[in-house]
């Protein structure tokens, strides 16, 4: 059977830490988004995005950003299964989830990265 798959409410970008602090800049001032960041110390910066969450990571690893999509499904593990059948690549290495979080990493063809995730 194959498990439903409907958009997830995150997405990520992921941004080369030499161009973070203007990207912050950008969306926050330039843009005017409403911005959802908690009030902890160090907390990721996060804006509403029409019905989406859009994080704004930094990386010092990149030399140019990413955008990273969630992906919802009804049963995890039979996403896994079945996304595997269909050619798809688990990409767990690219960041720790937390181990009681029902989720994991691919990328699309396009390479573009995916957390799927159970909520």
């Amino acid at each position: 059977m194959k498990p439903v798959f409907t958009p997830g409410a995150n997405i990520a970008m992921k941004i080369p830490t030499h161009e973070y602090q203007t990207t912050v800049h950008f969306y926050r001032e330039v843009l005017g988004l409403e911005e959802l960041t908690s009030d902890e110390p160090g907390a990721t910066p996060k804006f509403a995005f029409g019905d989406k969450v859009l994080w704004l990571d930094s990386v010092a690893a990149l030399s140019q950003a990413e955008t990273w999509l969630e992906i919802v499904t009804n049963d995890i593990e039979a996403a896994s299964a079945y996304l595997k059948e269909q050619g798809c690549h688990r990409r767990d290495e690219i960041e720790p989830l937390p181990d009681d979080f029902k989720a994991f990493w691919i990328s699309s063809p396009a390479n573009i990265i995916h957390l799927v995730s159970s909520r």
